[in-house]
């Protein structure tokens, strides 16, 4: 066996990986690594829940490695550690829930054009080496520093394939609007990391929309069934509208608050359709439904998220097909909200 190959093996066997091959971490990589990161090897950037790991720019720099990003990429993946490390994220839960939430990188402004991170066909499959590489070393730091090992404290009954990597740009020239980060209050030049705790994209096929008022219904019904039907309250939720979707709302002048507002409109429904053994199972809890004196008649309206603004909207994929997605996030009552760093 040669030298590199007896390292990933090795590598392996100290449960250091994802499952798939790793790159070894010689010293002249990672110091390469360190030192496009602008800060010292020892700085600390982030706590990494459950485990408290102590994620130092040396300790992210290994993980990229491992992960196959380029030196240049460890600013887009330390800024997304501290991403996710924050509060708001609650990595904890995210790593140690029985659900299958995965941290999911949106790369906004010039930097996505510098490193090449896709955005625009097959935006959240594979052959793009930053997209692949970046969401990756962010995955093995939840694991490595975070000790989110699968089946010890990672107790995901399913999980999905996210968490092996997930990251996307947005597609930002094919958008008849300002990115997430300019609407979420950063200046169009600056570039930016959003994480969201996200399950697998659900597709949403409407090939025959041509205005907004038939392709809004299609939407909700895909929104309508994010966690179950009956789900209501619900947080931070990526709406992933390719460009010839977008195109439809740009070209009827229809803004992000317009479709926004529509959909949470659209989704809402009466607490007597939410009772628990009504149409399945599920429902609203105990504690919302004893506000009524009879849920079973109640018509008081129920919105499926808790507020319009909890719909995020990018424009990404290929400018040919009129597909878009849903990418639920993991965001039930006081969990995981959409979090944003500044990539320095």
């Amino acid at each position: 066996m040669s030298d590199a190959a007896d390292l990933i093996e090795q590598l392996h066997a100290r449960g250091v990986t994802d499952g798939l091959p790793v790159v070894p971490p010689t010293r002249g990589l990672v110091d390469a690594m360190v030192a496009a990161a602008g800060h010292g090897a020892g700085d600390l950037i982030a706590s990494v829940a459950p485990a408290n790991g102590r994620a130092t720019v040396e300790k992210i720099a290994i993980n990229a490695v491992m992960a196959g990003c380029r030196p240049e990429y460890l600013p887009v993946v330390m800024a997304a550690v501290e991403a996710v490390c924050d509060e708001a994220f609650d990595l904890h839960g995210v790593s140690a829930t029985t659900n299958a939430p995965s941290p999911l990188v949106i790369v906004n402004g010039p930097i996505r054009a510098r490193l090449e991170i896709n955005s625009g066909a097959g935006v959240f499959g594979p052959g793009w080496r930053a997209n692949a590489t970046i969401g990756r070393a962010v995955r093995l730091v939840c694991l490595n520093l975070g000790g989110a090992r699968p089946g010890v404290v990672s107790m995901s009954t399913l999980a999905h394939p996210g968490r092996y990597t997930y990251c996307i740009g947005e597609h930002e020239e094919a958008s008849p609007w300002e990115s997430l980060a300019v609407e979420h209050g950063f200046a169009t030049g600056e570039s930016t990391v959003a994480l969201l705790a996200a399950d697998a994209p659900l597709g949403v096929y409407a090939q025959r929309s041509r205005t907004p008022e038939d392709l809004l219904p299609t939407l909700a019904a895909s929104l309508a069934v994010v966690s179950h039907h009956k789900m209501t309250h619900w947080g931070d939720t990526l709406v992933a509208l390719s460009p010839e979707h977008a195109k439809i709302f740009g070209d009827a002048g229809w803004k992000k608050a317009d479709v926004r507002r529509w959909l949470h409109e659209r989704l809402r429904w009466p607490v007597r359709e939410l009772v628990p053994g009504v149409d399945g199972g599920e429902g609203l809890p105990e504690h919302v439904l004893a506000k009524f004196a009879d849920p079973s008649r109640e018509t008081a309206m129920i919105p499926k998220f808790r507020s319009p603004e909890n719909l995020k909207i990018v424009v990404a994929g290929g400018t040919a097909g009129r597909f878009s997605a849903i990418v639920p996030g993991w965001t039930f009552s006081k969990g995981s909200n959409l979090v944003f760093r500044r990539i320095r």
